[in-house]
């Protein structure tokens, strides 16, 4: 399971507050933290509500790469920042992300073949997110074709069927676990998959409940990847559980604690 952290992210207040006042030190906590508690990539994003966009981007680049050797993955829709973040960038970055429209993923393809980056795909174009699942396999069709028009292998590819927030679009949870499947079947090797885990349980009471439940049942769906807090224990428990379920891992009574250690390095 790729572990991506969630937690360098301008909607965050702490995160906004640091970026304003470019203090590096809060974000060096956090890419430490994140580090030591196993993700393997770093989400970095700026914020909806920053001047200059693209300065910030490579800012937080360089910062957060001061301190650990994780690769990034560059959060953002605005073409300048994601190229200051790629060119800051040490390393091989994910690039986040491009949906199916044709002018993104025009604009947003070479960028990664340039740069040797890896691209997380959304099933969505400019209609919107699809409800239905073939809808979003259709779309991640696309992608994957695309993406080999730049001559970038779906190995390279992270598809997210997008999971909304199951307290306004509950229907929507079950076409995300269909598209999980159905995405293994595009291409060989098939591209990997990725969900944005808190967005299932934004506005939901029990949040930590909604995002272990639904984190177990897309790994058993075959899911690759997830955006997540890497430093929330129970989370990374049911990483090592579903590991051992699955067949992924071999077990012992002793596994949480194993992968407790192997993520602490």
């Amino acid at each position: 399971m790729i572990l991506i952290g969630e937690r360098i992210n301008g909607l965050f207040r702490d995160v906004a507050r640091a970026i304003a006042e470019r203090n590096p030190e809060p974000i060096h906590a956090l890419a430490v933290a994140q580090t030591k508690a196993g993700a393997h990539f770093l989400d970095v994003n700026t914020g909806p509500a920053v001047d200059e966009p693209e300065k910030v981007m490579g800012w937080l680049v360089r910062t957060v790469q001061e301190v650990v050797d994780t690769p990034i993955c560059i959060d953002t829709m605005n073409v300048k920042a994601l190229e200051a973040g790629l060119a800051a960038h040490r390393g091989r970055a994910l690039i986040n992300s491009t949906t199916g429209e044709r002018a993104k993923l025009d604009a947003i393809l070479p960028l990664a073949k340039e740069y040797g980056a890896q691209v997380i795909g959304l099933a969505m174009n400019e209609k919107g997110v699809p409800k239905d699942a073939n809808d979003r396999t259709a779309i991640a069709m696309e992608i994957v074709a695309a993406a080999d028009e730049y001559g970038i292998s779906p190995q390279d590819l992270y598809l997210d069927p997008l999971i909304l927030p199951v307290a306004v679009a509950q229907e929507h949870a079950p076409e995300v676990l269909e598209t999980l499947r159905q995405v293994r079947l595009l291409a060989d090797p098939p591209p990997r998959t990725v969900v944005g885990l808190s967005n299932v349980s934004q506005k939901s009471k029990n949040r930590s409940l909604v995002n272990r439940t639904f984190l177990a049942m897309a790994m058993a769906c075959g899911l690759d990847a997830a955006i997540l807090d890497v430093t929330d224990q129970d989370l990374m428990d049911v990483v090592a559980t579903a590991n051992i379920l699955l067949n992924k891992e071999v077990y012992c009574d002793s596994y949480l604690e194993v992968a407790r250690r192997a993520h602490a390095g």
